[in-house]
């Protein structure tokens, strides 16, 4: 959906009068969109017409996203490993690689950089797709819910392929882990008896897959 602007927001923009704007809409030099109760938002194309600024089509423009839990398995070469399967898709399928990004944290963790600069980037509008391994690598929990944010955005997150390597079971028990740990600690205390035996019985249940 395209940004509108407001008639404040569009003149200081265009540098003109808010009458100038009106005069232009009357006139018919200048698309116009009225809200339900009548006031005028001007489409951002126009604005970027009037400036002389070319659309860019964006919608072949790829971020790609790669993610790994730890250091250790960054320097065993897997997120180099993600990187270059994921440019080779990305290239077979006539997308233009804009940006790479990296984060070397838990799928758990909200608050990642390299995350963070992909909401920027699709907030912005400056890709047209989001590439990814895995949906996993996006986030452990919710990713439908991030697809349909980035879907609100014209945006569309492709999976590059469905069945994971057998060698990320063991980030998913550290995951797994890390929930049950921060649950017990919430209801019994991380000092508690009962948060020490839920704890060690989780981990003696992952133990052996």
């Amino acid at each position: 959906m395209e940004r509108l602007l407001t008639l404040k927001e569009a003149c200081r923009l265009l540098g003109v009068h808010p009458n100038t704007l009106r005069k232009w809409d009357k006139q018919g030099k200048i698309r116009v969109v009225r809200t339900v109760g009548g006031r005028r938002r001007i489409p951002e194309s126009e604005v970027k017409r009037l400036m002389g600024i070319k659309e860019i089509d964006v919608s072949r423009r790829a971020a790609i996203y790669v993610r790994v839990s730890s250091h250790d398995q960054k320097q065993k070469g897997d997120l180099e490993r993600q990187k270059q399967h994921l440019l080779k898709y990305a290239r077979t399928r006539n997308y233009e690689v804009a940006a790479i990004l990296e984060d070397v944290a838990s799928g758990l963790d909200e608050n990642r950089k390299g995350l963070n600069k992909l909401f920027n980037m699709v907030d912005r509008r400056e890709i047209g797709v989001v590439i990814v391994s895995f949906k996993d690598r996006l986030t452990r929990f919710g990713f439908e819910y991030l697809e349909e944010l980035f879907k609100a955005y014209g945006v569309p997150i492709i999976v590059a392929f469905q069945e994971e390597p057998k060698d990320y079971y063991q980030e998913l028990v550290e995951d797994l882990l890390a929930i049950v740990t921060s649950f017990a600690g919430r209801i019994y205390g991380k000092r508690s008896h009962k948060y020490k035996k839920v704890v060690k019985a989780v981990e003696q249940a992952v133990k052996d897959p």
